[in-house]
């Protein structure tokens, strides 16, 4: 099964709750909430504590298998990790180059909840000065 595969290969120690919860997430097509997770999972059956759902939550994160979402007030959304494209970021001066993962899933996530839309493209320039030449500029002046 994926998720068992998913979890050994993060070291994880394969449960059963652990499954159903990974399993939710998975199957979820936008970010969900831990008492989302919670509900669903005592629908299907599944035997585990709002404690449990929040510890595996933590532990996924931490290990890098789900993104953590912060809609305020102490209020969190969960959504599998997306390895999606990445962009590049260039010193107009030097040109050295940094490759960053696209910084637009957040904003996506927080477009979704403050509109209802989700967006199916986006373009993103960024413009950009390195350190070392900030540093340099400034003792110039």
């Amino acid at each position: 099964m994926k998720y068992e595969t998913c979890l050994k290969e993060k070291s994880i120690k394969v449960t059963k709750g652990r499954i159903a919860i990974l399993s939710i997430i998975y199957n979820s097509m936008q970010a969900i909430t831990a008492e989302y997770i919670y509900e669903e999972s005592v629908k299907n059956g599944s035997n585990v504590d709002l404690s449990t759902v929040y510890r595996s939550l933590d532990l996924f994160v931490s290990k890098g298998i789900i993104d953590k979402f912060d809609l305020g007030d102490g209020k969190y959304s969960y959504k599998i990790k997306e390895y999606k494209h990445k962009h590049k970021i260039e010193c107009s001066y030097c040109h050295k180059k940094v490759e960053i993962e696209c910084p637009m899933i957040s904003v996506e996530e927080i477009i979704k909840n403050k509109t209802g839309f989700v967006l199916l493209e986006h373009e993103l320039k960024m413009k950009a000065i390195c350190e070392e030449c900030s540093k340099k500029m400034k003792n110039n002046h």
